[in-house]
């Protein structure tokens, strides 16, 4: 039986691992953290790590999520502010 994704949105924080200043990337997971951090790290290259970041979405977070529609189970790259 296959595993539910759950109903909630997770801020998934991934670092690169190369060069002297690692790249930050920010992404919105519509899946429970753990299943969260699977998704993106499968997005993002090899040897990049993940962390939960454990916020609540503001209002312009949130309008977002409402544009995106995302599916249980889809992830988006969050632009830089």
């Amino acid at each position: 039986m296959a595993e539910s994704f759950g109903n909630s949105f997770t801020l998934v924080e991934v670092t690169s691992d190369d060069g002297a200043v690692p790249t930050k990337q920010m992404w919105l997971a519509f899946a429970k953290p753990s299943q969260a951090l699977t998704l993106v790290l499968a997005a993002v290259p090899e040897g990049w790590t993940a962390d939960i970041v454990p916020a609540a979405l503001n209002e312009k977070q949130q309008r977002l999520i409402d544009e995106l529609n995302l599916r249980p189970g889809e992830i988006y790259k969050l632009a830089p502010e």
